[in-house]
């Protein structure tokens, strides 16, 4: 994720001994005992990382508890980001002075199917899947990046965001996508400038779809 984000942004990849490390208290209340295994290794290496980004930014090490809907709940004044699938995690922080909201996610490179295909994608990017290379699942591309898109939009807005109101344009040639999102959902957000578009960039290799966003401030 470090070739996706700016340098004010402090990323964590999880290792090999990440996966079953220590939990802080605070972190361990939230998992609960009756998490099944692998449940408890992927939250556990997202906190690792969420730490060790963290203190990269010359913070102490705090705990990231969850929020109710499993959200992850960032120290006062710090903004960040967790993604985890098979075999890989990671998580990136940065100052709340800095950055505004990050967002990234990651997804093993693979076809989905029609029913999936139809939940993400608008008709418009279902038909430019059709025009762009064919060595790459590009709905999985567009599924990661709204994943990412939401991950910006809600720590703003703290509202849901369906895949289909965020309609995505991708430059292959550049790695990078735009998502302008639903004027709809703009105007009814509660909070003082609301993001209508998030810019991000992308990355297919090595097995992996890896997409990062951020939104600086005014």
């Amino acid at each position: 994720m470090r070739d996706l984000l700016p340098t004010t942004v402090a990323v964590a990849v999880a290792g090999p001994d990440d996966w079953a490390g220590e939990l802080l208290a605070a972190e361990q209340a939230c998992l609960g005992e009756r998490a099944v295994q692998t449940r408890r290794r992927d939250f556990t290496a997202g906190r690792v990382c969420a730490r060790r980004a963290m203190t990269s930014l010359g913070l102490p090490e705090t705990a990231v508890p969850a929020a109710a809907d499993r959200a992850p709940v960032w120290p006062a004044g710090v903004v960040g980001t967790i993604t985890h699938t098979s075999g890989y995690c990671a998580a990136a922080a940065a100052h709340a002075t800095d950055i505004r909201s990050v967002g990234m996610d990651a997804e093993r490179h693979r076809e989905i199917n029609e029913g999936v295909r139809r939940l993400v994608l608008l008709p418009e990017e279902e038909e430019n899947c059709s025009r762009l290379p064919a060595d790459i699942s590009w709905p999985v591309v567009y599924f990661s990046a709204k994943e990412t898109v939401y991950k910006v939009w809600y720590p703003i807005v703290g509202s849901w965001l369906d895949f289909h109101d965020a309609h995505l344009t991708l430059d292959p040639d550049a790695g990078t996508f735009t998502a302008r999102i639903a004027p709809a959902r703009v105007d009814a957000a509660d909070v003082v400038d609301p993001p209508a578009t998030i810019t991000g960039r992308f990355v297919v290799a090595d097995g992996l779809v890896r997409t990062a966003a951020v939104l600086t401030l005014s």
